[in-house]
């Protein structure tokens, strides 16, 4: 079994938090651009459509923007930690890995797969 350093977990603990910030930062962005963007057609539309004066309370808009503003928190966040993991994996990677582009055999497309 082999022994990790202690700078190496160290290494990778700041590496997480460095993360971790930067998603938390790219989800609140993502929900502050989201309550603006769902609040402004819910309460107009409260105000002008009779349907959803009738049937939309003040709970009721309050539930609506909230749960857009969490939904793009949480995609947001995870789209930016998956992207900052894929990052780092290909950064950390052999070098023989690291060379994705395709040689292909040599031999020209077919008429119909020609660009």
């Amino acid at each position: 079994m082999s022994t990790v350093s202690r700078a190496s977990l160290d290494q990778k603990l700041a590496l997480a938090k460095r993360c971790s910030r930067e998603a938390t930062l790219a989800g609140a962005k993502a929900a502050a651009v989201a309550t603006v963007a769902s609040a402004i057609p819910t309460l107009a539309s409260v105000r002008m459509l009779p349907w959803a004066k009738a049937n939309i309370n003040p709970t009721g808009q309050a539930l609506i923007i909230s749960t857009v503003a969490g939904m793009a928190y949480f995609i947001a966040a995870d789209k930016k930690i998956l992207s900052l993991a894929r990052r780092h994996s290909f950064e950390n990677a052999p070098e023989h890995l690291k060379n994705t582009s395709y040689q292909g055999t040599g031999r020209p497309h077919p008429a119909f797969f020609r660009p």
